[in-house]
């Protein structure tokens, strides 16, 4: 009889022997914007979708006739630092989750940095790894404990309980306030600014710092050991890097969803960067085992742009038009597109740059925006790997990517030119979350083997040398001896604008 391993909550089952993908199930989840730069998400929809994404795979695999008491192993991957503050005793979400990209601790960033010794946003670099910043975990439940009567409330009773998503999942799914295990993996907890990288565990001056009480925090445990009726956890990008299988030292991989994320391998001792760089928890296979830390450049807005595209412009019907429309072009033809929606991340963490767009004339239409738009992407991934080259001082050769965007082929061929190396994805086109449950797999058969004699079907994107006029530029960038100051610069100048803003 086989036995399945299951990911939640976009749902996938894998076969335990074979790694053969049995079947999967995806659900949407909304977000709601009801200030500038609030991003928001409903707790209740979170934990809906993973109901219904259980109920249709189960439903799946009884028409494959395959039992569901044949799965043994169940996982769960999600969004690092979004955060969410519940009640024990009612199970009741207290608030909306804040969202990762949510901009709305901008002062209570601005105030925390002035506290700090020369107003030093990396005052706290030394222990998390992290610059303080708008986008980590700390900030957004600190905003909450200030600005949300009913976390107050249910602090001063004792009935406050903080988490990421997965600490949210986990307990809903194992008992809620009948008992559920209130627990996070160290990939997650290494994205809050209260966890120390060198100690593995919560900091009581971290806590003191951000003035976060510790008895709300949940209990940090390995990526992979039994929690409840789960057999691991890991914070998605990190989720990724373990698909992609950067196991060894110096392996990197690069997922393009909402944001760009590209996260290298850097073994068992944290690498401190120089750069602008995050230093993070990538995974721990077991309590007794090493974590291993990874060095990561984070980019706010790249599939985001494609959809503020599509939603707030009308430029685009659907995501899937952009490429069209970016192939009619061949060119932005001069003009720039910086998507700061949400500030600069890596490597500048500037939270109050904002979006710009310029070099328009007469010429231009929608499809060189569209271009424009890909090329942004682009060249932010270039910004972060040029920090991790220089960080690591051995420069990648050769980049594995996976996301969404990544079946936007002319946007793979872009990145292979602007970073003037070999860019690879499955052809498959195998999903974060189905990555994931690889993992899960991992866990459960607790060895490498099985991994190692995976058959990979990879596209490769390499520089090209086009003839046409329009992609002359790129043309001269792949011959240049040192490609980036001649390619980049037009870009840099109108990032450098994002920031007067």
């Amino acid at each position: 009889m086989a036995s399945y391993c299951l990911y939640l909550p976009s749902l996938a089952v894998f076969n335990a022997k074979t790694a053969e993908l049995i079947c999967h199930h995806q659900v949407e989840i909304n977000q709601s914007f009801p200030k500038e730069g609030w991003v928001e998400e409903d707790p209740r929809e979170i934990m809906q979708s993973v109901y219904e994404c259980m109920e249709r795979t189960c439903e799946k695999l009884c028409q494959l006739n395959i039992s569901v008491s044949n799965i043994k192993a169940v996982g769960v991957t999600n969004q690092r630092e979004t955060t969410l503050v519940w009640d024990k005793e009612t199970g009741e979400p207290l608030y909306n989750a804040i969202v990762w990209l949510d901009l709305r601790t901008q002062s209570t960033v601005e105030r925390l940095i002035n506290k700090a010794p020369g107003r030093n946003k990396n005052h706290l670099k030394h222990k998390t790894g992290l610059p303080i910043s708008t986008y980590f975990s700390a900030v957004k439940l600190r905003w909450l404990l200030d600005n949300v009567d009913e976390i107050q409330e249910a602090m001063l009773d004792g009935r406050a309980m903080f988490g990421t998503v997965d600490s949210w999942i986990i307990w809903c799914l194992t008992g809620g306030r009948n008992g559920g295990v209130h627990c996070t993996d160290v990939s997650n907890a290494s994205r809050t600014m209260l966890f120390n990288i060198h100690s593995m565990d919560w900091d009581p001056e971290l806590c003191r710092y951000f003035d976060v009480p510790m008895e709300i925090l949940p209990k940090v445990r390995s990526s992979s050991e039994i929690y409840g009726c789960m057999v691991s956890c890991l914070g998605d990008q990190s989720a990724a890097l373990v698909g992609q299988m950067c196991f060894k030292e110096g392996q990197a991989k690069n997922t393009y969803g909402t944001g760009c994320f590209l996260l290298r391998n850097t073994g068992t001792k944290p690498v401190m960067s120089e750069h602008g760089l995050l230093t993070t928890v990538a995974y721990k296979m077991g309590k007794d085992e090493p974590a291993c830390y990874a060095l990561e450049g984070s980019v706010a807005i790249a599939g985001a742009v494609v959809r503020w595209l599509k939603d707030n412009m009308g430029i685009v019907q659907s995501s899937s038009e952009i490429e069209k429309l970016a192939a009619a072009a061949g060119s932005s033809y001069g003009c720039y597109f910086v998507p700061a929606f949400s500030g600069l991340y890596a490597p500048y963490w500037e939270p109050s740059a904002r979006g710009i767009i310029c070099g328009l004339t007469q010429f231009t239409n929608r499809n060189h925006l569209a271009f424009a738009a890909l090329e942004a992407v682009c060249f932010q991934t270039r910004e972060i790997l040029d920090a991790m080259n220089q960080d690591s001082g051995v420069p990648l050769t050769q980049l594995q990517v996976d996301g969404g965007m990544t079946s936007n082929r002319l946007l793979m061929q872009l990145q292979a030119d602007i970073l003037c190396m070999p860019v690879g994805k499955d052809l498959n086109n195998v999903t974060l979350e189905i990555r994931f449950s690889l993992f899960v797999l991992l866990c459960f058969v607790l060895c490498y083997v099985l991994y190692a004699k995976m058959k990979r079907c990879v596209s490769m994107f390499e520089g090209q040398k086009e003839a046409s006029e329009a992609k002359q530029t790129r043309k001269a960038l792949r011959e240049c001896s040192t490609p980036p100051r001649l390619f980049i610069l037009p870009y840099s100048i109108v990032r450098n604008a994002a920031f007067n803003y």
